[in-house]
């Protein structure tokens, strides 16, 4: 959703790509053997999870906004296949979405963006309203909730928001877009053992190795090379 110039695929991989060369130093996987991964991550996904914290109407549409940002392709499975949903609503149910460490006694007031989060709202009541509001303007706007929608009137919906001319009642559509977008890159690109980033589809896509702390003997033997082992989670060492 960041702009024609940027896909929304091509943003949330190069975002991978960036963290990989970062962290350990190995060439990524080439974008031509990225098919074959996503297929072997595309299993049939478990049953679903009960949920911690969300309703019902707000895990539709966080199912639906994260599977139109993370569509289905050819390079992984969709957001929501991936366990976006399930790491947002574990996420909100947790010390995160309570505000535990979040200095929240105020005063309030109305502050440049740049000064961060300013409302007196934790994460899950954020993310509340924010949902509420989200689905009460798409309502006025296209006469249904948002996880009714089709495709391209969810990616239009979604790019209003992000350009802040979705009209939300005391809020900020384009405030909700950016929270909502920077959760649904955690969750896809996290650690498993979190509910996101099933299967490690994210890492198999970039050519992430994921968790060991020390690539120093990888680094001599791949330096220039594709990276070819599997990766390995907090689970696989527990």
């Amino acid at each position: 959703m960041a702009g024609e110039t940027i896909p929304r695929r091509k943003f949330l991989w190069g975002a991978g790509l960036a963290g990989t060369a970062v962290a350990t130093g190995v060439a990524p996987a080439a974008a031509e053997n990225a098919a074959p991964a996503a297929a072997q991550a595309a299993a049939v996904a478990p049953a679903p999870e009960p949920l911690l914290t969300l309703t019902p109407t707000e895990h539709a549409f966080v199912v639906a906004a994260v599977d139109t940002l993370i569509p289905a392709d050819t390079l992984s499975p969709s957001g929501s296949a991936c366990g976006v949903a399930t790491f947002i609503d574990r996420q909100l149910a947790g010390a995160y979405g309570n505000g535990a460490r979040l200095y929240r006694d105020g005063p309030f007031h109305k502050a440049k963006p740049e000064l961060g989060y300013q409302l007196p709202l934790n994460p899950r009541e954020f993310f509340r309203a924010g949902i509420a509001a989200a689905n009460e303007w798409s309502r006025k706007t296209y006469g249904k909730d948002f996880d009714r929608l089709p495709e391209t009137a969810r990616e239009a919906a979604l790019k209003s928001m992000e350009a802040g001319k979705a009209e939300f009642a005391g809020s900020s559509s384009r405030g909700f877009f950016n929270a909502l977008l920077q959760i649904a890159m955690e969750g896809f690109f996290a650690d498993p053992i979190y509910g996101g980033n099933r299967d490690m589809a994210s890492w198999k896509m970039v050519g992430y190795p994921g968790l060991p702390a020390t690539y120093r003997d990888d680094i001599k033997k791949y330096f220039g090379k594709k990276y070819d082992k599997p990766p390995r989670s907090i689970a696989d060492f527990s």
